[in-house]
């Protein structure tokens, strides 16, 4: 028996459980899309696999719901795969260890994967069920939301009825979500000249931070340990020739993040000022993060003398100047919502080797011409540190709806189970509303989810009492017909 196997209700958790054991980080999805198509085969449900491995599954309405307007039910089935640097599994191959405390679901040692796999568990819920009065349903789970919506693009939706969609990607009950921002992924590369170098090594690691999803927490303000390696790394070469050996920080653009680790060379005079450096500057960072990320450590590991291959001292100083340039974090709040990120970036991945630096950012805005700016300035930014910049994943937001049959129905639903109205909102993160919207004329959509905390990091969990309550709006709002 799963571990979640007596969770109420047994379906949804049953589901749930079984998708933790298929490994399904974004690009490793072909077990999961081909779990979904085999279960669709052993109902006899017609289903769409297409070339990115998209998975379209249908059920025809239940007796009595034939003549109501049929519903898209739509996530997306990857993951953002993060681990704690002592986890031992691999989570390309292997299942999470899930485990359950009090209210909340967690993965041992990993991220858990309710974002998205809730959306996944509830509609095989649906479609698994013969008790469930619905409308004709349309299942839509896409690959690779996380990195870039590229399932989203790719998709075709030309099948489908239904004119109204219920994204379940989000993780705060009560919150209907209306708008998203848009976004795009930005790879800077830069080139450097190496060379052999003999000297005392030197390891500097940052970490202990809270980290988070770049677009759920970006106002936060919670330090960003590539941003923050960056600015130790420009200290340190303003007075002292140090050569970069190696760089390594973040596992997804879109995750704020916790550890970054730089390897440095240089002479064996120098080791007392940059250890004395370190912990000064670790003192500032401190106070600065203080209410923040109170956990952030600089540490600084010495290693005998011996001869590597690292960038030059001037290149050095190089990558140090172009990772502070860089802007990082919130950039405009929005005048139209008092609250809401308008406009952000997050450096999510940083690596050094071989040469070469590569830094990989998240940029996301519900105004398109504040996205394309700031990217405009990133180019810059990288050109005259003699690198280049490349831009993909470009999606658009999703604009709100002022007239909205799909929203006044699960308002009115929603008071009538609770005895109060739901939050109307919109949302700095990412959906992938905005380009299923581009694809199917009309759509209505209305985003919702059960509450979830800390996505995208290895303190993620989800509420069962949540999930329950979430499952029973759902059938409430598929039962209530329109007429």
């Amino acid at each position: 028996m799963g571990a979640l196997s007596h969770l109420e209700p047994k379906s949804v958790f049953r589901f749930f459980d079984e998708i933790t054991q298929i490994p399904h980080g974004s690009g490793n999805i072909d077990r999961i899309s081909d779990y979904l198509v085999d279960f669709a085969k052993d109902r006899n449900l017609f289903y769409i696999q297409d070339d990115v491995k998209n998975v379209i599954i249908v059920k025809e309405a239940s007796k009595g719901y034939e003549e109501e307007p049929a519903v898209i039910i739509q996530g997306h089935m990857d993951m953002v795969a993060v681990k704690k640097p002592d986890c031992s599994i691999d989570m390309k191959s292997q299942g999470l260890q899930v485990a359950v405390d009090g209210d909340y679901i967690y993965a041992q040692g990993t991220s858990l994967g309710g974002d998205d796999g809730i959306a996944v568990a509830y509609a095989l819920a649906l479609l698994d069920a013969d008790d469930i009065k619905h409308p004709r349903l349309e299942v839509v789970i896409t690959v690779d939301e996380e990195t870039g919506m590229d399932g989203a693009r790719a998709i075709d939706l030309s099948m489908l009825q239904g004119k109204r969609l219920l994204n379940i990607d989000s993780e705060e009950e009560g919150i209907l979500l209306t708008s998203c921002a848009g976004g795009a992924r930005v790879k800077c590369e830069l080139q450097t000249m190496v060379s052999k170098t003999e000297g005392t090594l030197l390891e500097i690691e940052l970490g202990g931070l809270l980290g988070g999803h770049s677009g759920a927490e970006i106002h936060k303000e919670r330090g960003n340990s590539n941003y923050l390696m960056g600015r130790v790394l420009y200290g340190l070469t303003q007075e002292n020739a140090i050569g970069l050996v190696s760089l390594e920080g973040g596992l997804a653009d879109n995750a704020i993040p916790r550890r970054t680790k730089a390897v440095v060379v240089t002479s064996n005079d120098t080791v007392d000022y940059v250890q004395t450096y370190i912990k000064n500057i670790e003192q500032d960072l401190k106070t600065e993060l203080a209410g923040k990320d109170d956990d952030i450590y600089l540490n600084c590991m010495r290693f005998a003398k011996q001869e590597v291959v690292c960038a030059t001292t001037e290149d050095t100083k190089r990558v140090a100047s172009l990772l502070i340039a860089m802007p990082n974090g919130v950039q405009a709040m929005s005048t139209d919502m008092p609250g809401l990120v308008e406009t952000s970036l997050n450096l999510g991945i940083l690596e050094y080797e071989d040469g070469k630096l590569l830094a990989e950012f998240s940029v996301r805005s519900s105004v398109e011409s504040a996205k394309h700016a700031l990217i405009d300035k990133m180019r810059a930014i990288t050109s005259l540190a003699g690198g280049k910049a490349e831009v993909s994943g470009d999606y658009p937001g999703w604009k709100y709806r002022k007239d909205s049959p799909l929203r006044e129905k699960m308002i009115a639903v929603y008071e009538k189970m609770y005895g109060e109205t739901p939050k109307i909102e919109a949302i700095h993160a990412g959906l992938e509303c905005g380009i299923l919207g581009s694809k199917i004329e009309d759509l209505d959509c209305i985003s919702f989810g059960p509450d979830m905390k800390d996505i995208h990091t290895t303190e993620e969990v989800l509420s069962i009492s949540s999930t329950q309550r979430v499952w029973q709006y759902l059938l409430q709002v598929l039962e209530t017909k329109d007429r």
